[in-house]
């Protein structure tokens, strides 16, 4: 189920879908899914729990976005 990006309050040590993510990081699932696949891969940490089953942890998505800013004045 995709969710507006509104509406998702990131928690720490909560856990997401494809969709979920992709609705925050305001990205196609299929580019997470793109972003997993590559070599190496990119994007937020993600965890394989079983088969074609795809979590993310809060903390980690919070910290990817927190190093991903690009502050112009310190550039």
């Amino acid at each position: 189920m995709t969710i507006p990006s509104e509406s998702v309050e990131l928690v720490e040590n909560a856990w997401y879908t494809t969709d979920e993510i992709a609705a925050v990081l305001k990205v196609d699932p299929s580019s997470l899914r793109r972003w997993r696949t590559a070599t190496p891969p990119q994007g937020p940490p993600f965890f394989h729990l079983a088969g074609r089953v795809t979590r993310y942890l809060g903390a980690d998505i919070i910290e990817y976005l927190r190093i991903s800013r690009v502050d112009p004045r310190a550039a």
